[in-house]
């Protein structure tokens, strides 16, 4: 029997159709200004598959009548499906990043989330990269390509887009001040990181962030430790929400 997951971020809309123990389609979709009106098709194209939403928007008012889940419980269902042997997830998405350490049962010990503001995450990442002139996928490279040589004190967007601007008007190179930009991310996940527990299993990284190579390549470096991407990144949160679509039949409680 076929399940619906729908994880509907701050960026973009991931979802996920589960079909007897195995992913039959997924797909990534621009948010846009309308994501109900995209949820909205995605169900009326899935007509009578049990479905349930997490994310950003799970709780927008459009889709109320789908049950939800948060992203920590849908996002470790989903990796641990993938790969039994993690101990720690970091998921880096467009409006929060979330550390979400394991049992060798696959059951949330803890977790910690900065959802106040963007600080660090996607978002962050994107208004940095045009600040500078790059595309989104070129910055990551950029900042490999860039030397330690500056700073960027502060995570909060607007400041931290002052500190970027004031840096090309003394010429720092822009591959250098891309570093530093990731540089500031990468410290803040790395404070998050060392507050977690690890059964002993793998790091594996999940979200849009982890398409950005100097996410990984800086992170290991800066926490001395091999971090594996997953594949497909992006679509975690939305499987483990359509795996609890399908126990939906079995009474599932959902939280």
């Amino acid at each position: 029997m076929q399940s619906l997951g729908i994880d509907i971020g701050s960026r973009t809309i991931k979802t996920v159709l589960w079909d007897d123990n195995r992913i039959e389609k997924w797909e990534v979709v621009d948010a846009t200004s309308q994501p109900s009106q995209i949820v909205q098709s995605v169900l009326e194209r899935n007509s009578g598959v049990p479905a349930v939403a997490t994310g950003y928007g799970r709780n927008l008012p459009e889709i109320r009548e789908i049950p939800s889940v948060t992203e920590i419980k849908a996002c470790a269902r989903g990796v641990w499906w993938f790969r039994k042997d993690v101990g720690i997830i970091i998921d880096v998405g467009g409006q929060d990043i979330k550390i979400i350490s394991l049992d060798r049962k696959g059951k949330v010990i803890k977790f910690e989330m900065n959802d106040r503001c963007a600080a660090g995450t996607g978002r962050f990442l994107e208004i940095m990269a045009a600040r500078l002139d790059y595309s989104l996928d070129e910055f990551g490279n950029a900042a490999l390509q860039g030397a330690d040589a500056i700073t960027i004190n502060s995570l909060c967007t607007v400041f931290a887009e002052s500190e970027v601007i004031g840096l090309l008007n003394r010429n720092i190179r822009r591959q250098d001040i891309a570093r530093a930009v990731h540089q500031s991310v990468i410290r803040k996940i790395t404070g998050m990181f060392k507050r977690m527990e690890n059964n002993g299993g793998n790091v594996v990284i999940a979200g849009g962030g982890a398409l950005n190579p100097a996410i990984i390549g800086l992170l290991c470096k800066n926490l001395s430790i091999e971090i594996r991407r997953l594949e497909n990144p992006q679509i975690y949160a939305a499987l483990g929400a359509a795996m609890l679509a399908a126990e939906q039949r079995c009474d599932a409680v959902f939280l």
